[in-house]
């Protein structure tokens, strides 16, 4: 591979993880240092990796440095309150408060709902419908057929608008 495209397919690979850390609850600095240190290992490795399973080691790595630190913390995952974060997510100047009030509910609702699937479930959505992750790039992820990830997303959802509906959020 040439290092121009080397450098591209790591560029978006990496921002899809630092992403993913985000959403899984990762602070920033703590996602800028997994990125980096993925990154690292990863070119220091890049002869031993098969390129068809690159994005899924990128991923892998990145994953176990976020597990390896929330256990050196002794924390679970949480979402982190950084002022960065809060600051990104204020409402517009035109938005109505009712408006605020309302969009925060429905993602704790959302976050509720997520918490009763499985875990096999809850990463397929979040990688899906909030990393942006296509069908490919998540059964690369995970090593399993593309077929299979719309068959498990499918289940997914469905999962989801049971337990939706079971919890009178409609």
């Amino acid at each position: 591979m040439s290092n121009e495209i080397l450098e591209k397919m790591f560029t978006s690979k990496m921002n899809i993880i630092y992403k993913y850390l985000i959403k899984i609850g990762c602070s920033h600095a703590d996602a800028e240092d997994i990125v980096q240190d993925t990154l690292f290992k990863a070119i220091i490795h890049l002869e031993t990796i098969d390129s068809d399973k690159m994005v899924s080691w990128l991923f892998k790595v990145a994953l176990n440095r976020y597990y390896d630190l929330c256990r050196k913390n002794k924390k679970l995952p949480l979402a982190s309150l950084e002022v960065e974060s809060i600051l990104n997510n204020m409402p517009a100047a035109d938005y109505l408060p009712e408006s605020y009030v309302l969009d925060s509910e429905k993602k704790k609702q959302v976050s509720r709902v997520l918490d009763d699937l499985n875990s096999i479930y809850k990463n397929l959505l979040v990688l899906k419908y909030v990393v942006g992750l296509s069908y490919r790039e998540i059964a690369e992820l995970l090593y399993i057929n593309e077929q299979t990830v719309k068959t498990y997303l499918y289940r997914a959802k469905q999962k989801f608008m049971d337990i939706w509906r079971e919890l009178n959020y409609e």
